[in-house]
């Protein structure tokens, strides 16, 4: 699949900022899954720095803005050329030891109510009991309802519900607590009801003997197919944000967001 992408972030602060450094994750890297075939990213009351690819191979800018009043405008387009492996994206790749994905960071914390949740698929071949942990939190946790704050930890949008970034992080806990090495998926997700979206997408990945990393959509229940595209990945979203750096100011910052997926 062809997929056409438009993404916009505007941040503009209430009260005179001071310099920053911002980093922005929002050059999608080709791998097994898609081909990148054009992408441009432009900058307005910014000036890229550097980039360079982290250490989880993520394709990074660093972004300097002068102090003031002036918004930080970003936008990323471009096609990328897809294919449907089934959520499975191939053997192990970057600096990045595969351990570190078994740490635990504190977003993907596990508490007693994780390792509850853990505890019930044990049995069968890996990816059964990988989807039988997605079906297993897809039960367990509701939606956030719009304008409620995100929860601060896996464990604590466990009780009180989440969103799709929520639910990778209890995914990827729960993961790693029956052994699978796992990390967060930041990147886009086509829909078939409209081609605007209000922000970008969230998944999870865990890395099966055999297979390498396999990926699981706990919003929808799925494992990616060719309508996802990859933007980055990390131990959590911290290290997978597409844009981040970004302080509040006194009275916080308006933030406006677009995102336009379409075949």
């Amino acid at each position: 699949m062809r997929l056409r992408i438009a993404h916009r972030i505007e941040y503009q602060p209430d009260e005179p900022t001071q310099r920053a450094l911002y980093r922005l994750r929002l050059f999608p890297v080709a791998g097994p899954v898609q081909t990148v075939r054009s992408w441009s990213l432009s900058i307005e009351g910014g000036r890229e720095e550097v980039r360079f690819s982290d250490h989880f191979g993520n394709d990074t800018r660093l972004i300097s803005v002068e102090a003031g009043l002036e918004p930080l405008v970003v936008e990323a387009a471009g096609e990328v050329e897809t294919v449907n492996k089934a959520g499975v994206t191939g053997k192990h790749r970057g600096f990045a030891p595969l351990w570190l994905f078994q740490r635990e960071t504190p977003p993907t914390a596990a508490g007693e109510g994780i390792r509850s949740l853990a505890d019930g698929p044990v049995k069968g071949a890996d990816v059964g009991r990988l989807h039988a942990l997605m079906a297993a939190i897809a039960e367990a946790v509701p939606d956030l309802p719009a304008g409620e704050p995100s929860a601060a930890s896996a464990e604590e949008a466990l009780a009180k519900g989440g969103r799709a970034v929520d639910k990778a992080h209890i995914f990827i806990a729960a993961a790693r607590l029956l052994g699978f090495p796992a990390r967060f998926v930041s990147g886009y997700r086509a829909s078939s009801d409209a081609a605007e979206q209000a922000a970008s997408h969230a998944w999870a990945e865990a890395h099966v003997d055999g297979l390498g990393w396999v990926g699981f959509d706990l919003e929808r229940g799925i494992s990616p197919d060719d309508g996802y595209v990859r933007l980055a990945t990390g131990r959590d979203h911290r290290d997978a944000r597409t844009v981040s750096g970004l302080p509040p100011g006194p009275d916080g910052e308006r933030l406006a967001m677009r995102v336009s997926v379409e075949q």
